[in-house]
Order: C-alpha cells, then structure tokens, then sequence
C-alpha cells in the first residue's frame, strides 16, 4: 500500500502536489510585482478612493505600512489636489480597457515626495458592472533625475554653440584691435607717453583673447596640442605654483596613485584645469581648510552603464579634487559649468573658469562630474580614458626667426573685410606682392589675371576653401598654405606634400603671422 505523501494527495495511484487556491495564487501575484499595487472601492469621496489592500511595493514607494494604508482614502498621498478631481470625473463613465493615467507627487511619510506615473483601471464582475479599481503606480524619480539630467547637457550644448559662434566673430575684431597696436606702436616708439597708452590698449586686447580662447574651450572649438601624459608628472610638476595659489587658505594634499596609465590630452589646457578646480576650493575653504587632489586608475565594467548619460565602459585615469569648503546648494549645481555663471562678488570671477575646464574635459574624450553639499565641501571628479602609449616628450621650442622681407606672392582669403584690410597691409608692408579676396569664388576671379605663380596662400580650408586650395595646389606647384581655420581642416589638406602646411589660430599677432609665413616659404 502506497503512503501518501505529506501536503499532498493520492489519485489514481499517483500523488499529486496540493495546489493553492485562486484567490490565494492571484493575492501573492499582487505582492510579488515591482509596480506598487492598491485595490479600493469604486466610490471616490471627496479624499479620493478608500484603499482595501495594498502590495509591498506600494507601502515601499510611500513609506507607509499597509496597516496605515488599509480603511484609508488614497487622496492624502498625492500632493496635487487636481489628481483626485481627474479620478471624480473619470469614474462615472470609466470602462475596462481604458484606465485613467497620470503623473506627478506623491507625498511619503518622511514627508519627502516621489516622482511617480500611475494607471487605474475598472475591476468588474460577471455581469459588467464595476466593484473595485485596481491602481498600479511606478516610481520615476530615477527617469525624471535623468531627463533633467539629459535637458541639462542639451542646454550646454546649446550654450556652447552660442558661445563659440560668438568667440569666433569676436576673435576677428580682437584680431584687428591687436594687429593695428602693434602697426602703431612702431610710429609712436619715439613718444614714451603714446606707447604705454597703446601698450595698454594691447594688454588688454590680449586679456580679451584669453578670454575668448576660454569660450572656444567650453564649446569645444578650441583646438587642442593634444599628446600622451601622465597626470601624475603633470601635478607634481604644477605642486609649486598650486601650493602657492592655496596659501595660507588652507592645506593641500597630493595622494597620487602608483602605477598611473597615462592620458591623451593638451598638457596646457589641462594644467588649466588642474589650477581653476584648485581655485575654486581654495575660494570655497572656512578654517582648517584642507584640498585634497587623488589620482588613481579606475575601471567600468560593461553591465555598470544602463542608462544613456552613464559613463561607458573602459579604463580611464581618475584625477579629483576635493574640499572642505562651504559647498554649494542644488541651484548652483544645476548651472556650474554654464559661461559666465558665477556665485563669486562682482569682479573677482569672470565664470568662465569651469565652462573651460568642462570644455577640456570633453574634448578630450573624458567626463566630469561634481557631487557638493553645502556646509559639507565639494569634489570634483575628472575621467580621462587610459592610453597605452608611451609619454610623448614634448616639442622642441622653435628658435626665432630672423627678421627678413618677402617678395613673394601671396593669396589671402579672409570673409572679415577689416581682418581681410589688415592683414593685407601688413603683409604688403613687409614685401609680399598680396592679392587680397572675400571668397574662394571672388579669389577664382583675381587669379585670371595673375600673370606669375601663387607661393602662399592665406586661408580657412573649411567647405569650400580645402576644394579651392587643392585646385590652386594642382596649378601652383611651388605652394604653400597657412590655414586660419580649425585643425580638421588641416588634418583633411592630404593633397599637400609634407613641410607645406601650417595653421595660424585667432586672434594671432601681426608678428606671428608674418614669422608662420616666412617660416613656410624657406622650407
């Protein structure tokens, strides 16, 4: 005789497991899910549905026990008055298969609140008529943090745009502000009280164009003399003059990582923005103030970057700064690397310090992030991705040229009509025999006549410029070009033999483009 097993039953000489009943099965399902549950009554009062029962979940997302929640009108939990009202009119005429939906608040028992989006649907019986609603509500705290998040990126970008378009026609005025100092300053040497003033004039021109460099950082158009480092070397080298800047202010500890791989990034920038993140927390410290910067190797795992704005996966070098300063409120965090945003008095910041280090950060393939709460201090964290190749040296300095005079012919294309003037003057005072156009097309027109062979030309290869320098290139065979525009532009002239080809960025100095252009043409 067979025995029967214990929880289960015996039919037909087989034992069979007991199984749960329906409503049990269908009450643990509810439960189980990730969503948060509630079941009420049909009847909305004035403060919303009475809530019969309630998931784990649910009581999870408001921090109320279920006991609290049960007997309980579900109105008190949204922040909202409008939801409810939406939930009164709905009812009436609800139907399956079409749920009321919504988003918003919700108000935990901490009394914090949670972004959630719900849905409530009719629950029927046999004969169609509703008995209860069943509501399900999904947590969006983490998507609206990453919308905001995304909205917020978008509205840099944006920013960044507006910023370079501007530095770059502001360039072309500093361009000529600077350029005709230095013409003038050669009339006036004999009067020591005219060249201070046009000296000052110069300074400042040239201030200007640091700051414009600064925009061109943040928006990504600033050219980078990008080689293999290692930020190690690069903070112990800068130790002195950091250490100097932190003063009395406070203290600065290095804790660099051993075995640091090295990056790929312009040495220059980035010492840049090694001493603003250094700044900024030297500003930010109260007593016994102290600056940390930490270097070590860090590397993402793939599964780590679900959502779009995470950091992908890979080795990178991790450089940070951190203090133990004021800190900085949840508004100013929203708008930090923003231009010209700044929480320091008027005249001590020109709030562009960050806009240039989010701008070198970014075109050197990294990310940066900052975390900061107020009376509690602020870290910055830099990314860079680790490089396998060797610490380039860095380049020989370049001897001075000696002065010497042209007579060669020189095409120069400029669209700025007061560059165009300028330039060409210059260039026409040193020797060169110079014809001077707007365009490519208008330049077409000047060449028709040119009875002697081009030796220079002076233009941005961008668009139509790279098409017109390789036909003039083709017919020209002795050319040489000096590019005013963007490096991509210089890495795309393919068409010109080695030694050929230089770039000159704005705003530059009268002198420096006169040495760039007899330096090409001794080559």
């Amino acid at each position: 005789m067979k025995k029967k097993a214990p929880g289960g039953r015996r039919t037909a000489g087989r034992i069979q497991a007991v199984r749960p009943a329906p409503a049990a099965l269908l009450a643990a399902a509810l439960r189980a899910q990730s969503e948060g549950v509630f079941i009420a009554e049909c009847k909305c009062g004035a403060l919303g549905l009475k809530i019969l029962f309630a998931n784990d979940s649910f009581c999870a997302m408001t921090g109320y026990s279920a006991q609290a929640l049960v007997n309980r009108a579900h109105g008190f939990l949204h922040l909202e008055r409008v939801d409810i009202e939406r939930l009164r009119h709905w009812l009436p005429k609800a139907q399956p298969g079409q749920p009321l939906v919504g988003e918003g608040y919700l108000r935990r028992a901490d009394g914090s609140s949670t972004s959630a989006a719900w849905s409530f649907d009719p629950l029927c019986n046999a004969r169609g008529r509703m008995t209860h609603i069943v509501a399900s509500y999904r947590d969006q705290t983490e998507k609206r943090r990453l919308q905001e998040a995304l909205v917020h990126a978008q509205r840099l970008d944006a920013v960044g745009r507006l910023a370079g378009g501007v530095a770059h026609d502001f360039n072309n005025l500093l361009s000529v502000i600077n350029g005709y100092c230095e013409m003038l300053a050669a009339h006036v040497a004999s009067n020591p009280q005219a060249m201070r003033e046009v000296a000052e004039i110069h300074h400042a021109g040239r201030k200007a164009a640091a700051l414009t460099q600064q925009l061109l950082a943040f928006s990504r158009r600033q050219p980078l003399n990008a080689r293999v480092i290692n930020l190690n070397d690069l903070v112990n080298a800068n130790a002195g003059i950091v250490r100097r800047l932190v003063g009395e202010a406070g203290k600065l500890e290095l804790e660099l990582g051993e075995n640091l791989a090295n990056v790929k990034t312009d040495p220059a920038q980035f010492q840049q923005v090694l001493l603003n993140l250094v700044l900024n927390a030297r500003d930010a410290l109260r007593d016994r103030g102290r600056i940390v910067v930490t270097t070590e190797n860090r590397e993402l795992k793939t599964g780590l970057n679900r959502r779009q704005l995470d950091t992908p996966p890979g080795r990178y070098v991790a450089i940070t700064v951190a203090d133990n300063g004021t800190g900085m409120d949840a508004e100013t965090q929203k708008h930090l690397f923003e231009p010209f945003f700044t929480t320091k008095p008027e005249g001590k910041g020109t709030g562009l310090g960050l806009a240039l280090v989010y701008g070198v950060v970014q075109q050197s393939g990294g990310f940066i992030s900052a975390q900061s709460a107020l009376l509690v201090g602020s870290t910055f964290e830099i990314l860079l991705p680790a490089v396998r190749e060797a610490v380039e040296e860095p380049p020989a300095a370049v001897a001075p040229l000696p002065a010497t005079r042209g007579t060669e012919t020189v095409l120069l294309i400029e669209d700025d009509e007061v560059v165009r003037k300028m330039v060409a003057g210059i260039l026409t005072a040193d020797g060169y025999r110079v014809i001077a156009a707007e365009s490519p097309g208008s330049a077409r027109r000047e060449l028709r006549e040119l009875a002697r062979p081009v030796q220079l030309l002076i233009a941005n290869l961008a668009t139509d410029g790279g098409k017109f320098g390789r036909k003039l290139a083709a017919a020209h065979r002795e050319l040489r070009v000096l590019c005013t525009g963007r490096p991509e532009a210089v890495a795309a002239a393919t068409w010109l033999p080695p030694g050929r080809l230089a770039r000159l960025s704005k705003p530059y100095a009268l002198s420096e483009l006169l040495k760039a252009a007899r330096k090409l043409l001794d080559a």
